[in-house]
């Protein structure tokens, strides 16, 4: 049996748009493993998926997430009380244990959309937290998974290998699943993306003997060389659009215009149905990478470059 057999790719249809946001579930000897768990508002999806493949949620005996965005780790603390241990990197950890600041933080982005949208997020007990470091081995039962630090869509990053698939969370970039056109986009929310720090964890991506690569938006592609250079290209693209566009120091409503018209060219030159473009704008809203990306500016590339 090949890895990429073992693991099932669970749709979370997030806001009734099919293919924004997966989990993915890995059966072992005794229960089975959530990489990522999507927000406590598709935990019911979540449910109902896991017993199709015959699982209950207190089959998941764990869940490793890539960060701590509401959309990949919003309903791990609800499994953490069912006794599901949660895996996450050692910069997230604290705020999974004690969320008040990233819900503080969410809820100024948010507001008065933050249940309708996520849903309940619950602080994990101290216990049930797996803290991880930059090639720290998970094994679980007859699984084993190494946790690759990518810090650039955000510092608080783990990518995950496990056999010969990755699992990216975002640092993978957001493509929707075949069939259809190889169309990918790069979330930027603020407030840590960092085009060079991406680089960084894309070359070293690129250096693992991959097969299949599996972002969380969404689905398993068999092509990881090609993916992780879509990437690549994909950043320097923004730099390029960035570098013509902030200097004119839009204001942020004409910032998101410009990104929203910008992304949906891409996406249309890819051949791109526009009915797909939903799935990319719920998995990466225009407005919010028209923040990171004004952030990412007035923070890291100013600096950089001495202004």
């Amino acid at each position: 049996m090949t890895s990429h057999s073992l693991v099932h790719t669970i749709d979370l249809n997030f806001l009734d748009i099919p293919n924004a946001i997966a989990a993915y579930l890995i059966p072992h000897n005794h229960g089975a493993v959530l990489v990522e768990c999507g927000p406590g508002s598709t935990l019911k999806t979540l449910e109902s998926a896991l017993g199709i493949q015959g699982f209950t949620t207190r089959d998941i005996t764990d869940v490793l997430v890539s960060h701590i965005h509401l959309d990949h780790a919003g309903a791990a603390g609800w499994f953490a009380r069912q006794g599901t241990r949660v895996h996450v990197h050692h910069v997230g950890a604290p705020h999974m244990i004690n969320p008040e600041k990233l819900l503080r933080s969410a809820s100024r982005i948010y507001g008065d959309q933050m249940d309708f949208l996520w849903g309940e997020f619950l602080p994990i007990p101290e216990k049930q937290i797996s803290i991880l470091h930059d090639n720290d081995e998970i094994e679980i039962e007859n699984l084993v998974f190494r946790a690759l630090d990518t810090p650039g869509h955000a510092y608080h990053h783990m990518a995950y290998l496990f056999e010969d698939i990755c699992f990216t969370g975002d640092v993978g970039g957001v493509r929707m699943y075949s069939p259809g056109p190889a169309h990918l986009r790069i979330p930027t929310p603020p407030p840590e993306f960092h085009i060079k720090k991406w680089r960084e964890s894309i070359d070293r991506l690129a250096r693992e003997e991959i097969s299949f690569i599996a972002p969380t938006h969404f689905g398993i592609f068999d092509d990881p060389r090609a993916h992780l250079a879509a990437v690549r290209t994909g950043l320097d693209q923004i730099e390029a659009w960035m570098e013509n566009i902030m200097p004119t120091k839009p204001s942020i409503e004409t910032l998101e215009s410009e990104v929203a018209a910008w992304e949906s060219e891409r996406a249309l030159a890819d051949g791109v149905a526009e009915v797909a473009l939903e799935s990319y704008e719920k998995a990466s809203p225009a407005w919010m990478s028209a923040e990171g990306i004004r952030r990412y500016w007035e923070k890291f590339r100013n600096r950089e470059h001495g202004i």
